[in-house]
């Protein structure tokens, strides 16, 4: 009996001891990690917030980067179309320059007849003014006989026909200087403004040629910054996951440490009361052995049957569409950009498995991946899983998966082209190449 008594003793002290004040401190811990569980999702819709705007401005300097694009091609359509009218306007100024060569030649040339005339017209007025002007009738009338009266007749005609046709052409080639000039003056203002219109037009094309590049400049960094921006805030939430994660490891182990420690103390109450009635003390005793033995049982799930590495295939021998490494981005078309995962060309729809198991720290929309899920395996590895169909994702978030258990769906969400698996996995944090785990 005295026996009996010091185990109930030393059973209500353990009680005492272990129970109230580590529960109480335990909770307490739990309360303050539930309270950083909620600060980092705070952070992680700030970060999705942000990331989401960059994509969206991304998107938006793409459309007009585009359209710049097409309205610097009709530019440089124009150009060549003017390149032709450029071109005609040069041969009407090469044949502008011959009319002009041409006039001035026979401008020359009639301004010294003109001046020849006038030489000769002056030497008559000269004669005239040293010898005295001489009668047509007087000519006539001393002719010696009627044949020398016709030959001066003859002579005089033709002499005043001379003079007659010397001052008409005198007069015409007067006029004919004044129009020559005038014709040249027209001509030399023509050309002025034929080379006048192709100077503008190459100005105003060049012109426009520079602001659209100007434009297609300003939307490349645009579209460069907002990629830096996701990036950034891609890394942002990678963190927050981790700490996320690290978070609900600790709570979970506080959970667990808090549950073995109520399992003690009903383990003191189990001792405390075998000791006061051994009968039922006995048959508690096995009815706990076959409690424990059916909790130590797992089911096991059915394993997906995949490649020979350390993790299954998410979705079987599907096609690689796109390996790890460097490539053209399908959607943005940079070139370079690191495909940070492997992407399994399969249809919508089709079943994705746990590569091993874990716990899900991601299991929602993730920028660009679309619908995700992440999975960490523990030991800093994870695996992910994107551009899951909508209402595809089959866990959630904290849950405990198995190795083959079927988690998603494959889809097409985020940045993507088509139906596929974008399936990564990550040590630390960081992406590696997955195919060597497969």
């Amino acid at each position: 009996m005295k026996k009996i008594a010091a185990g109930l003793a030393v059973a209500l002290l353990a009680v005492t001891l272990v129970g109230p004040s580590d529960g109480y401190a335990k909770k307490t811990s739990v309360a303050e990690i539930d309270k950083q569980l909620k600060k980092l999702q705070q952070e992680v819709q700030t970060a999705k917030a942000a990331q989401e705007k960059a994509e969206s401005r991304n998107q938006e300097a793409q459309h007009y980067k585009n359209k710049t694009t097409l309205n610097l091609q009709l530019v440089l359509e124009q150009i060549d179309q003017v390149k032709g009218e450029m071109k005609t306007t040069s041969g009407k100024i090469a044949s502008t320059e011959e009319s002009l060569n041409v006039t001035a030649a026979e401008l020359d040339e009639a301004e010294a007849r003109v001046a020849s005339r006038e030489k000769l017209l002056e030497s008559r007025v000269r004669l005239m003014y040293t010898d005295g002007a001489v009668s047509y009738l007087d000519v006539l009338l001393s002719s010696k006989s009627f044949a020398d009266f016709l030959d001066r007749a003859d002579s005089l005609k033709m002499i005043v026909d001379q003079d007659q046709d010397l001052l008409v052409q005198h007069k015409l080639d007067k006029q004919t200087v004044i129009v020559k000039k005038q014709e040249l003056e027209g001509q030399y203002a023509q050309a002025k403004q034929l080379y006048t219109n192709l100077e503008s037009q190459r100005s105003v094309l060049k012109e426009r040629e520079a602001q659209r590049q100007e434009l297609i400049a300003y939307y490349d960094k645009e579209i460069q910054d907002t990629d830096d921006i996701s990036e950034e805030q891609n890394a942002k939430l990678v963190q927050l996951a981790s700490e996320r994660s690290a978070l609900q490891v600790q709570k979970d182990k506080i959970k667990a440490e808090e549950a073995a420690r109520k399992a003690a103390a009903a383990k003191a109450e189990a001792a405390r009361r075998a000791a006061a009635a051994a009968a039922r003390a006995k048959a508690a005793s096995a009815s706990s052995s076959s409690s424990d033995s059916n909790s130590s049982s797992s089911s096991s799930s059915s394993e997906y049957v995949g490649g020979s590495g350390p993790f299954l295939m998410p979705v079987g021998q599907a096609r690689i569409s796109s390996p790890f490494g460097p490539r053209t981005h399908p959607v943005t078309g940079e070139v370079g950009k690191v495909h940070t995962g492997v992407d399994f060309a399969v249809p919508q729809g089709t079943s994705i498995h746990a590569a091993d198991s874990g716990t899900v720290i991601i299991a929602e929309w993730w920028s660009g991946y679309g619908n995700c899920v992440i999975i960490d395996h523990g030991g800093g590895v994870w695996t992910l899983y994107g551009h899951i169909r909508e209402g595809g994702i089959k866990v959630r978030e904290g849950e405990q998966v198995e190795r083959g258990q079927v988690i998603a769906e494959s889809g097409s969400t985020g940045r993507s082209t088509g139906p596929h698996l974008h399936f990564e996995v990550r040590i630390d944090q960081k992406a590696v190449n997955p195919m060597p785990y497969l």
